[in-house]
């Protein structure tokens, strides 16, 4: 099994930032309890501070799609769309040293 990182870009509604960031704090505390979760960090771009970026590393992208797919990820992404000024992009990385 290969470590990977997903990074994925969320661009907010422009008046749901707060709302968005709080949605994505609760996702990350939600995935820090799944298994073959490894680290999780958030950024907020200087240039477009509606759009939030997340990093997060996981063992494998089998578990990463456990976890995609599980109803503990659906609690906590509930009413994420309602939030989003266009959807999401996500890419996955091998994790290289």
């Amino acid at each position: 099994m290969a470590l990977i990182g997903v990074l994925t870009h969320h661009w907010a509604k422009a008046d749901q930032v707060a709302a968005a960031k709080a949605l994505l704090d609760r996702n990350g505390e939600a995935q820090s309890r799944a298994p073959g979760f490894g680290a999780r960090q958030t950024f907020i771009s200087l240039a477009d501070p509606t759009k939030i970026s997340t990093l997060v590393t996981w063992d494998s992208s089998e578990i990463y799609d456990a976890w995609r797919a599980s109803p503990e990820r659906a609690e906590a992404m509930a009413g994420a769309e309602e939030l989003w000024s266009q959807p999401p992009e996500s890419e996955r990385f091998e994790m290289q040293d």
